[in-house]
C-alpha cells in the first residue's frame, strides 16, 4: 500500500520515476480504510529534498499513510520556496489539539550551538512534550536525537574535534528487538554531524537503552519508553548523493572538511558514490512503522496516551 501525500506535491513526480508507489489524495479519498497519520516535522534547511528522501523509505510498507508536513512558526527556512511551505506545511498551532499515530524529526543545522541558544528551542520544547502524550512513536534523527534526549532525559551532546562524516558500520546491541528484524550483524549508516553522546551519560539515566553503536560514529539509536522514542544520531534516510553534495558545498565554503568516510569508491572524490546504507535504512523504517507504529497504536486515534 502506498502513502498518502498531496497530489502536487514535488516528491511525487521524484517517487514515480523510481518506480515506487504513491498514491495521492485524491485516489486515497475513495479507499474505506482507517491510514497511520504520520506527522514530519521538518527542521532541515532544503526541505524538497528532504520530504523526498524520508517518503522514499516511508512508502516502502504495506500500510496506508497520510502524511502532514509540520513547520515551525518562530523559524523561517532561507532555503525552501516561502509558496511550498505554504501549500504543504501546517504551523504545529493547527495540529497541536490532533493525536497522530508516529511522528519523524529530522536534524537541523545547529549543532555547535547551545541548545537553548536555538531560536526555535521554546517552540520545539513544546512540541516534544505534547508528542509524549499525543503521538504512538517518534524517530529523532541526527540534531533532533540529540535534542531530544536533552530535553527529555537530561543527556548532554559533546562538541567533535571533527566531523563525524561518512558512511559507517554498526553493530546491534539487541538482537530480539523487533525494530532489528531481517537486519544483518553488521549494517552500515551515514553521519554528518559535528557533536555525539557519551555511552556513560546515556546509561545514567533509567529508561534509556542503547540498542545500536559503531566503533567509528559511536551511539548510534537509543531507544526509550518500550519504543514510543527512537533516537538515531546517524542519517540512514539520505539519498546517494547527499554526502558528496555537502562535501562540495563544505569545499566550495572553504570549510576544512575531509572526505567522507567509506563513501566515494576507493575514496577518490571524483568517482560514485557506493551506496552501503539502503537496505539498512529501508528496513528500519519498516520496521518502525509496523512493530511500534501500527501494531502498537490503537484504531481510534484519539485513544492515544
Amino acid at each position: 500500500m502506498p502513502l498518502t501525500i498531496p497530489a502536487e506535491l514535488p516528491a511525487i513526480k521524484i517517487l514515480k520515476n523510481e518506480n515506487i508507489f504513491v498514491m495521492d489524495s485524491k485516489r486515497a479519498s475513495s479507499q474505506d480504510v482507517r491510514p497511520l497519520r504520520i506527522a514530519i516535522l521538518n527542521l532541515m534547511p532544503v526541505k524538497i529534498t528532504t520530504e523526498t528522501d524520508l517518503i522514499r523509505l516511508l512508502s516502502n510498507s504495506p500500510l496506508q499513510i497520510e502524511i502532514d508536513f509540520i513547520k515551525l512558526k518562530s523559524h523561517t527556512s532561507k532555503n525552501t520556496p516561502i509558496e511550498h511551505l505554504k501549500m504543504f506545511y501546517k504551523d504545529f498551532a493547527i495540529i497541536r489539539d490532533q493525536k497522530y499515530d508516529g511522528m519523524i524529526v529530522t536534524g537541523a543545522p545547529v549543532e555547535k550551538m547551545a541548545f537553548e541558544e536555538v531560536n526555535y528551542w521554546s517552540e520545539l520544547t513544546d512540541i516534544f512534550d505534547w508528542a509524549k502524550h499525543n503521538v504512538t512513536s517518534t524517530l529523532f534523527i541526527c540534531w533532533a536525537a540529540l535534542a531530544g534526549l536533552y530535553h527529555y532525559y537530561g543527556v548532554p551532546k559533546h562538541e567533535l574535534g571533527a566531523k563525524c562524516f561518512g558512511v559507517f558500520p554498526h553493530t546491534v546491541l539487541d538482537k530480539k528487538n523487533p525494530i532489528f528484524r531481517g537486519f544483518d550483524d553488521e549494517f552500515f549508516a551515514p553521519h554528518s554531524r559535528y557533536s555525539e553522546l557519551w555511552k556513560e551519560d546515556i546509561k545514567k539515566v533509567k529508561g534509556l537503552k542503547i540498542i545500536s553503536e559503531s566503533k567509528e560514529a559511536g551511539v548510534y539509536m537509543v531507544m526509550a519508553r518500550g519504543g514510543r522514542e527512537f533516537f538515531i544520531t546517524g542519517h540512514p534516510e539520505y539519498a546517494p548523493n547527499t554526502l558528496g553534495d555537502e562535501y562540495l558545498r563544505d569545499q566550495g565554503k572553504g570549510i576544512d572538511i575531509a572526505v567522507p568516510a567509506n563513501y566515494f569508491r576507493d575514496n577518490d572524490p571524483s568517482k560514485e558514490p557506493v551506496v552501503r546504507w539502503k537496505s539498512h535504512a529501508n528496513l528500519l523504517y519498516t520496521n518502525w512503522l509496523n512493530y511500534f507504529v501500527y501494531q502498537q497504536t490503537p484504531y481510534d486515534i484519539n485513544a492515544i496516551e
